[in-house]
């Protein structure tokens, strides 16, 4: 298991650096899986970080070309998926589901129960996903999936509402939750108002690192705010985001 180094500044920006992040291999249905796990599930429990407000699992897991991630049960969850590399596809008992491409996202509600699976789409290449679970709002509600096409412009050098109540483009979540994507490129930065009593995850999943209010976020590391304030990003080269706003 990894040790825990985290770093706290003093504007309240909880950094942490990519080896704090717990990381796992094995092997599944015709292929193998490395996970980056930010909180405690399976066999990582980290009394640290179990959860983050309503956000409760936070999974960075690519999976090798055409491996499967075999039907296993769930209940009571939000799940949020996003397609970081190659492409997701998404099966439940009622069989084959949708493809996620780079950048495109899913809101499942699995409810009173859901059998799913996560598969690699190609036989050819790696498939790499952000899986978040979110605490619902209210328990045995009826599952229902549905997704969002994203393309590279949408999110460049802005802020784009993938999972949200609050907007209306994007696809809506029974939890307290916002769920934004950015790609950051040299020059631009992005800011966010952060309401008091909830907090921000920011995770760098590929490109370059960031600064969140003069703090440096390294590529696979994240950063944790816990406190109402205005946080402003920036990169000296080109960065790929996702930001999460929840309930504390």
């Amino acid at each position: 298991m990894a040790d825990h180094k985290i770093s706290r500044t003093k504007s309240q920006i909880l950094i942490r650096e990519p080896e704090s992040i717990y990381q796992i291999r094995g092997q599944i249905v015709n292929g193998s899986f490395h996970g980056r796990w930010h909180f405690s599930f399976g066999e990582n429990y980290d009394p640290e970080h179990m959860q983050f407000g309503t956000l409760r699992v936070f999974n960075d897991d690519t999976l090798s070309p055409g491996a499967v991630w075999p039907l296993h049960p769930h209940h009571d969850i939000e799940v949020v998926t996003y397609c970081a590399e190659g492409e997701f596809r998404h099966a439940d008992q009622r069989g084959k589901g949708d493809i996620l491409k780079k950048g495109w996202v899913q809101h499942t509600t699995v409810g009173k129960g859901m059998m799913h699976s996560e598969i690699n789409n190609r036989p050819d290449i790696q498939m790499r996903f952000i899986q978040m679970w979110f605490i619902p709002s209210e328990p045995n509600l009826a599952p229902s999936v549905e997704q969002k096409s994203v393309e590279k412009e949408e999110r460049a050098n802005r802020l784009l509402p993938l999972v949200s109540n609050e907007h209306a483009d994007a696809l809506p979540i029974h939890s307290d939750a916002l769920v934004y994507s950015c790609f950051l490129q040299k020059g631009h930065n992005v800011e966010h108002s952060l309401r008091k009593g909830r907090g921000l995850y920011i995770y760098v999943l590929e490109g370059d690192p960031v600064e969140a209010n003069g703090n440096r976020i390294p590529v696979l590391g994240a950063a944790q705010i816990d406190s109402g304030m205005d946080v402003r990003i920036s990169t000296g080269g080109n960065a790929e985001l996702l930001l999460v706003d929840v309930l504390l």
